[in-house]
């Protein structure tokens, strides 16, 4: 695990990856009660690491624990990362996932925010860099934002795909 006291720097995939592991593991340390994490498919993020998944179930163990996941589509899910769709079957109750009106999903951030200072921002895709921030102020920013997205957001990516 990462040293939740101080932020990394963000300038290659590899670091971008260990940025949002830096910032899912200073939001447990803090004890957050919601994380909220968006992106455009989560291709990228390390949702399929069996640490993660392990502290992420730890954390979810606790009472009164939200994951939310905001995603213009969550295709790729299922094929990169196959073991995070398994693994949240038993966390349904705990982990919610939406995707946006189709008027917001161009400007979608990369964004990992706790209901604290933690937030970890990924600015450019292309040059892999981007900002990690214990920053109440900022963070208040991005919740703020994001709960306004979230109201006009539908539920997406079932645990189940219902068939006749």
């Amino acid at each position: 695990m990462n040293d939740p006291a101080s932020p990394p720097k963000i300038d290659s995939r590899i670091a971008f990856a260990a940025a949002l592991r830096w910032g899912f593991d200073t939001a447990f340390a803090r004890d957050a009660r919601r994380i909220v994490c968006v992106d455009r498919d989560f291709a990228e993020w390390p949702l399929d690491e069996p640490a993660l998944l392990d502290a992420l179930a730890a954390w979810l163990r606790r009472p009164k624990r939200r994951l939310v996941l905001l995603a213009d589509h969550f295709d790729e899910m299922p094929r990169r990362h196959a073991r995070f769709v398994r693994w949240r079957a038993d966390w349904a109750h705990a982990i919610d996932a939406f995707a946006p009106p189709a008027e917001d999903r161009a400007d979608l951030p990369t964004l990992l925010v706790d209901d604290g200072p933690v937030s970890v921002q990924l600015l450019d895709a292309v040059h892999w860099r981007g900002r990690c921030e214990l920053d109440a102020r900022h963070a208040q920013l991005w919740r703020e934002n994001l709960d306004a997205l979230l109201q006009r957001s539908e539920p997406a990516f079932p645990v189940s795909q219902l068939g006749l």
